[in-house]
């Protein structure tokens, strides 16, 4: 017996162009979080662990 196919859902119009915009949008702040104080402070309990 076979397992009957899914359709995949696809976007089309307004919608697929807002999610676009939004894929966008989110994808340019991805890199916005800034963790040099937590890799400072990583960093010199790691050199005081001799490792």
């Amino acid at each position: 017996m076979a397992i009957a196919i899914k359709v995949i859902p696809v976007l089309k119009d307004k919608v697929a162009a807002s999610f676009e915009k939004q894929v966008s949008s989110n994808f340019n702040k991805k890199a916005s979080v800034d963790f040099s104080s937590q890799v400072k402070s990583a960093s010199k309990i790691l050199s005081k662990a001799k490792i």
